[in-house]
């Protein structure tokens, strides 16, 4: 196992160092649909984190999303703090906030689709809060002065490139970190968790406190990428970012990609984003208002219908069967 994972190891940090260097020699507007891949592979990470390895569905994690684009948006726009200090605080604060959300659904055994309401439920609490809070300018949303002449890590504004690069490093971090979680005692006992929770408690698995941590850690993590995104865009509105249809793009790229996958997120978010982004360009060229959906929404059914595991899962379960074929037909060369 643990050649396979070294292998693993080195192969991730080789696609990462050669998506490191496409800056020098791809054009902004590749990059910038290259950011929004890498932005869907974050969430999708993170929320994939509590689906994926503990079974919980939430429908409401643009909850954390907008928590951490408002703190980092504030910290620079309202106190003219370092936004660091807000990526920071609002982390913290959708750890505090998942954790109270998890606590109240799982204590009270709140399960299944029944947590999945209370998620959507507190995430519509939260907008609705923001819409009427005119300190962050309500309906009207928050809008960034532009930035100066600071350094882009001090000020963690810049360009195209600048948050191309912020993206690919969450992805990186956020790889490693639920690729260690995951072979961790932790990770067994949330994958026991996930299976079966009743077994699970009856050999002793503190499965409340285990729930909890894993919809504290994805929070916080879907809570950074949040900063990154008011801080990417310059403005920020209840709706767009905390909205049902925010929560809804999160769970795309993870779903498509394989649920519990560790590259799950990232390959489903290279096949969501262009299918969105050409759905897009071509219902404007056609003139048909909503065609994009429709392309969009076939194509993910047939991916859906043809791989339902997942694009991750379906590759590797075609690579096997090739593999047996091959051997099938030429059983002489795999012996030498």
């Amino acid at each position: 196992m643990s050649a396979r994972f070294s292998a693993g190891a080195w192969s991730a940090a080789l696609v990462f160092a050669v998506l490191a260097l496409l800056p020098l020699g791809v054009s902004d507007a590749r990059l910038s649909l290259l950011t929004l891949i890498l932005m869907s592979a974050f969430f999708g990470q993170a929320w994939n984190l509590m689906m994926g390895f503990v079974g919980q569905l939430s429908l409401g994690h643009a909850l954390y999303a907008g928590i951490g684009a408002y703190a980092a948006a504030v910290s620079v726009g309202s106190f003219g703090v370092s936004p660091w200090i807000g990526l920071l605080a609002g982390a913290g604060l959708s750890a505090a906030v998942g954790a109270g959300i998890a606590w109240l659904g799982f204590r009270f055994a709140v399960r299944g689709i029944y947590f999945t309401l209370l998620t959507i439920a507190f995430a519509e609490m939260g907008r609705m809060l923001f819409e009427n809070w005119d300190f962050v300018g309500g309906n009207a949303g928050y809008f960034l002065k532009t930035v100066g002449d600071g350094h882009p890590l001090l000020t963690l504004r810049g360009g195209t490139t600048f948050f191309y690069l912020a993206f690919l490093l969450l992805c990186a971090l956020a790889l490693a970190l639920c690729a260690a979680l995951s072979r961790s005692r932790l990770g067994y006992l949330w994958r026991a968790i996930r299976e079966d929770e009743e077994a699970a408690r009856a050999i002793g698995v503190p499965a409340l406190r285990l729930k909890t941590l894993a919809v504290m850690i994805s929070a916080a993590m879907t809570s950074v990428g949040g900063s990154f995104y008011a801080l990417l865009n310059g403005s920020i509105f209840p709706d767009t970012i905390m909205g049902m249809h925010f929560s809804i793009e999160m769970i795309v790229a993870p779903i498509l990609g394989g649920l519990g996958t560790l590259f799950g997120p990232l390959v489903g978010a290279l096949f969501a984003i262009p299918v969105t982004e050409f759905s897009n360009q071509l219902s404007q060229d056609l003139g048909l208002f909503g065609f994009n959906t429709l392309v969009y929404g076939a194509l993910v059914l047939l991916v859906v219908g043809l791989l339902p595991q997942g694009l991750v899962p379906g590759i590797g379960l075609l690579a096997q069967r090739l593999r047996a074929r091959r051997a099938r037909r030429h059983p002489q060369e795999l012996r030498s």
